[in-house]
């Protein structure tokens, strides 16, 4: 008999994103995705996706290598979250109590078992929209940005992982997740498992990693309104040079509508939208597919490019092929400058040594020299929270 479900955990709020390129990155989010950025502190920048109640969706950290660091989730209450410590400490997987962040109250930090970082909370404080970013209607968290994708909260994160069934016991034995869908191998080990703890199909996704390698990420996800808008995003990334992996299309698991992306960092991205499909059932049955189902391809029949089964973050070595595309001549990012969309081109050129990075030592990514325009901010990183050189 199906015991009742446990709902501590109210939802996935945030991810941070490990990047070599941060002000390329932001760009890509700002820009192409239609977020928001609301704070700096060191190395990070905080940014916001229009409908997230909360104060920020995306924290992009400049890193040397790109990956995924901490992912947040919020309990369901303080009673919710004292019971999910203590189970977490049962399986000596805490690492202590730390102070929030950018509206985030105390968090308690804990891993799981192939070693990715989660911040477990309660206390937030909810987004208050600047003058210019105020919505006409007050039941969303800030004006619609009508720029680029207009991604309107993450989704869920597909982590990668040398161990699933250690996962598949984490879940719902620590976390009190519920498993509504997994591909079973030939024999009969999970090898991708699909979790939730709030009424989507899906928040917490774990694909068995081909190199071995544990704390690794395959994408993170975020919701558009409906399917034309993920048409549209293509369209977006297509004339802003961005790679596109595989989509549009339809997954067969789970039903979901995609578009998968590399931003400039090398971290695959996801624009999904499941239309209405919800699982309200307390009593839901996990769904299996097996090697053979999955060997079809996608709903539509479209098969699974290589690289989505290959390409994880950070790379693990010269068997991966973790790589960025080959740069294209002329990457087009349209960005805004206050009087509207100014279009930057060649935002992918060879690295040269700007003088700000000359004097310090470092070498930076500059476009080639021509006549200057001023008042235009370059999207590279001279160093934390970039610089103040200007595009040519």
């Amino acid at each position: 008999m199906t015991s009742e479900r446990c709902r501590d955990i109210a939802h996935l709020s945030a991810v941070e994103l490990r990047t070599a390129v941060p002000e390329q990155t932001i760009g890509f989010f700002t820009a192409l995705m239609g977020m928001t950025e609301v704070a700096r502190d060191g190395d990070s920048a905080y940014l916001h996706a229009w409908d997230d109640y909360e104060r920020f969706t995306v924290k992009v950290t400049g890193a040397p290598v790109s990956g995924i660091g901490r992912t947040w989730l919020r309990a369901a209450g303080p009673a919710a979250l004292r019971r999910r410590v203590a189970a977490i400490e049962e399986r000596g997987l805490g690492q202590g109590w730390t102070g929030g962040e950018q509206g985030i109250g105390r968090t308690y930090l804990f891993r799981d078992p192939d070693g990715h970082e989660f911040g477990l909370y309660w206390d937030t404080e909810w987004y208050e929209a600047p003058a210019d970013a105020r919505p006409a209607l007050k039941n969303q968290a800030a004006a619609f940005p009508g720029r680029g994708a207009n991604v309107r909260r993450i989704d869920h994160v597909n982590y990668l992982a040398a161990d699933i069934p250690a996962i598949d016991s984490f879940l719902p034995g620590v976390l009190g997740a519920r498993l509504t869908e997994q591909i079973v191998a030939d024999d009969g080990v999970p090898s991708a498992v699909w979790y939730h703890v709030s009424d989507k199909s899906y928040d917490l996704v774990y694909t068995s990693d081909w190199t071995g390698t544990a704390g690794r990420l395959h994408h993170v996800a975020f919701a558009t309104d409906q399917r034309e808008d993920i048409l549209r995003a293509a369209d977006v990334c297509l004339e802003a040079g961005v790679h596109i992996e595989t989509g549009p299309h339809k997954h067969a698991i789970q039903q979901t509508f995609f578009l998968y992306v590399w931003e400039p960092g090398g971290n695959r991205v996801e624009l999904c939208n499941a239309g209405a499909r919800l699982l309200l059932a307390p009593d839901w049955r996990p769904v299996s597919w097996s090697a053979a189902e999955r060997a079809k391809g996608q709903a539509w029949g479209l098969k699974t490019i290589d690289t989505f089964h290959t390409h994880g973050t950070p790379p693990v070595g010269p068997g991966d092929t973790t790589r960025l595309p080959p740069r294209p001549a002329s990457f087009k990012l349209f960005v805004p400058n206050g009087s509207g969309m100014t279009l930057f081109l060649n935002s992918y050129p060879p690295a040269r040594r700007c003088r700000r990075a000359r004097t310090a030592g470092r070498t930076r990514t500059a476009r080639p020299s021509s006549p200057r325009r001023p008042g235009r901010r370059c999207l590279r990183s001279c160093g934390p929270g970039g610089g103040s050189v200007r595009w040519p």
